[in-house]
């Protein structure tokens, strides 16, 4: 049984209304009221736990009066619940809409990943070194690992976000961070081709001309932009489920970071046309991700409402028979 637990804090002239509210959907459960409980913000402490099919609504409701500007609102996931007979109710209220996601759990997700700590930079420049090691000695392996490592989906999939909640300052950030983040990486993965570049330490293949890897990497085409819209896809899903494991494969499907380290190690040994491929991966990748990422969130909110104006219809039906 899928459920969120709620903890909240309530003006004592806004209880009654919150109570009643909650009270009046069979899919809240356990709700549970403590008069001036509270302490900053001063008030009285409200717990309840909410069917997750419902949780839209209800968050919905509770910050139409203002609750979480005027008291607090704290959301919690809940792993395992015995609930028995207590369901039955709001689980037949909820019918296909049992499985929808949590909004504001899926943006909190994103936003999660939307924020730029220095801790950001370092990532993105490790993940560009260990990706230009794995170009000079034709290393796979290396280059899953620098794919691994790179933190940019996070903030992909934010400005994706802020396309679709128009949130403009989202968008900018995110911008910017990818900007500066590549830019950095390219220099300083610049900088570490040339040491390898002066002292020979490329593998006697890549310095042949055997090259399979960046080849790979720096050969837009077709399959480039189809890989980087499924991955699109499954990475959006894989956020509004919760399923860190798919989410995997999409950081590992999406050619960024090789493509940025490849700039980085063509320039450093004058591959020019090798260098224009792997800038144009780089930005398709990244567009193609923002662009699938903001029409899939806008998908899914979509199906959700469609969902749920056909249970509210057959519901009508059923009570007008």
């Amino acid at each position: 049984m899928d459920m969120i637990h709620i903890r909240a804090v309530s003006p004592p002239d806004l209880t009654g209304e919150v109570v009643g509210l909650l009270s009046a959907d069979p899919c809240v459960l356990n709700l549970i009221v403590q008069r001036d409980a509270a302490r900053r913000p001063d008030g009285d402490a409200i717990a309840c736990d909410v069917l997750t099919g419902a949780a839209n609504d209800v968050l919905y409701r509770l910050r139409a009066v203002h609750l979480d500007r005027r008291g607090s609102l704290v959301i919690e996931p809940v792993d395992m619940a015995f609930s028995g007979a207590a369901t039955e109710g709001g689980q037949r209220e909820l019918g296909p809409m049992s499985r929808a996601p949590v909004w504001e759990q899926v943006e909190a997700r994103i936003r999660s990943g939307g924020r730029y700590p220095p801790s950001f930079y370092l990532y993105l420049v490790i993940a560009g070194l260990i990706g230009s090691v794995g170009i000079v000695t034709n290393s796979q392996i290396l280059i899953v690992g620098a794919m691994v490592v790179g933190p940019e989906y996070g903030a992909i999939v934010s400005v994706a976000l802020g396309i679709d909640r128009r949130h403009r300052s989202m968008v900018t950030s995110g911008l910017a961070a990818l900007g500066a983040g590549f830019l950095l990486t390219m220099v300083v993965t610049f900088l570490f081709a040339l040491l390898i570049r002066g002292f020979g330490l490329e593998s006697p293949a890549f310095d042949r001309g055997l090259r399979p890897v960046s080849n790979l990497i720096n050969t837009p085409n077709f399959f480039s932009v189809a890989v980087a819209t499924l991955a699109g896809i499954v990475g959006i899903v894989s956020l509004t489920e919760a399923r860190t494991g798919a989410l995997l494969g999409v950081f590992i499907s999406v050619t960024t970071i090789p493509a940025a380290a490849d700039v980085a190690v063509s320039t450093a040994f004058s591959g020019w046309s090798d260098v224009r491929g792997s800038a144009i991966q780089l930005v398709v990748n990244i567009l193609v991700l923002i662009a699938v990422g903001a029409a899939t969130l806008k998908a899914q909110r979509a199906v959700w409402r469609r969902v749920r104006m056909r249970r509210d219809r057959g519901r009508r039906i059923t009570e007008e028979v």
